[in-house]
């Protein structure tokens, strides 16, 4: 679905438009001929989450003249904390049908493209191949890595970031003007090993930071100013307030850029099952459903009920009858000595927000020994969404 009409480089002549931008024509790096620039832009924004919010905003203000927005999801309750481009009204609505209302209040002369679909590596080189610029605000892995292959084989800059808690990393991936993603970082943490904001939380006001700078990396690479974030990873410590810039370099033996590679890795090469989960192999692991566990917890002897959530996750919401034992623990060992989940004949059920990191925990449970252990299919999520819906979610 496209919106707005858009603004081509001749509607500067009306005397509105210049006015508009007339901050702008004031800058000798940007003045009328750069104001055009951007009006004949094309900027894809990859999620319309924390990061992709406000670097929709500033991108349109400025006057880009089409912007893409791509995003499978729904605007729900727990986005509103960051996401500002969204409001109340909008929970269970389309995303990319929700930004691109709020693009044409802030600017109805920019072009909205939506594409409300899931990046994968199936689909990321006909999203990216289509714009000048590329602007991720995504939050997984897969996605990440597949947006960077694509941006490879186009050519195209990437404008990546990550937000976590309080701290936050930006950087331009360009490969043959630097470095890409996996020149820096080869390869994509194992499911589980990094948290991810639902998990570990963030503060709302970093997002829109760390994605002001994205929009203002994107304007600079537009316009063809200044220093973009080539060949430097940005940190911000959002607690001490602190920028520290770290020199990083392309590797000629990059998978994806290097000599030789020609922007490899496409297609299926990303080792993900549908879905996009990282493939983290072993055999497969017993699995419970919610509605399975509710019948089983009535009866006189019911397994135990394993949460391995960290301790500010389980302050929003828990099962009741759970007891507290981290993945971290399992993870150590540690946890195999508590005498809360008692001995290998003990069954055991574990749970965490939906079942990623419980699923790591049975198999550490399996194992050690454990005779019946199994995971609980949705987590805790899907405790509350089938079983209670009366508890807090998150």
């Amino acid at each position: 679905m496209d919106t707005g009409p858009g603004q081509g480089p001749d509607d500067l002549a009306d005397p509105t438009a210049r006015t508009r931008y007339a901050r702008h024509l004031l800058l000798p790096e940007v003045g009328l001929a750069g104001q055009r620039r951007l009006a004949a832009a094309r900027v894809l924004v990859l999620g319309a989450g924390g990061l992709g919010s406000p670097a929709l905003l500033y991108l349109a203000a400025a006057g880009v003249g089409t912007l893409g927005i791509a995003d499978d999801d729904v605007v729900e309750l727990t986005n509103l904390q960051r996401q500002i481009v969204h409001g109340s009204g909008d929970v269970g609505r389309s995303k990319v049908e929700s930004a691109a209302e709020a693009i044409a209040r802030v600017n109805p002369g920019v072009r909205v493209e939506t594409h409300p679909e899931r990046v994968t590596p199936g689909t990321a080189d006909r999203l990216v191949a289509a714009y000048d610029v590329v602007v991720d605000g995504t939050d997984n892995f897969p996605t990440r890595y597949a947006v960077n292959d694509a941006c490879v084989r186009a050519g195209v800059p990437l404008v990546w970031a990550s937000v976590l808690r309080f701290d936050a990393q930006v950087a331009v991936w360009w490969a043959g003007h630097g470095p890409c993603l996996r020149c820096v970082f080869p390869h994509e943490p194992a499911a589980g090993e990094v948290p991810s904001c639902a998990e570990a939380g963030v503060l709302g006001a970093l997002c829109g930071t760390v994605g002001s700078v994205q929009a203002a990396e994107a304007l600079k690479l537009v316009l063809g100013i200044g220093e973009p974030l080539v060949g430097r990873l940005l940190i911000h410590d959002a607690l001490r307030q602190r920028w520290d810039s770290v020199a990083v370099q392309a590797n000629p033996s990059c998978a994806a850029c290097g000599v030789g590679a020609g922007g490899a890795l496409g297609g299926d090469g990303l080792g993900v099952r549908e879905g996009g989960i990282p493939d983290g192999g072993g055999e497969p692991v017993a699995t419970v459903s919610v509605r399975e566990l509710a019948a089983e917890l009535r009866r006189p002897h019911p397994p135990v009920l394993v949460d391995v959530r960290p301790a500010p996750e389980r302050s929003i919401v828990s099962i009741p009858g759970a007891v507290a034992v981290d993945l971290a623990d399992f993870r150590s060992g540690e946890a195999f000595s508590r005498p809360e989940i008692g001995g290998p004949g003990t069954p055991l059920v574990l749970y965490c927000k939906t079942g990623a990191r419980s699923e790591e925990a049975t198999r550490l449970v399996a194992a050690a020994g454990w005779r019946y252990a199994a995971n609980l299919t949705g987590g805790v999520l899907a405790w509350v969404r089938e079983i209670d819906p009366s508890l807090a979610t998150y």
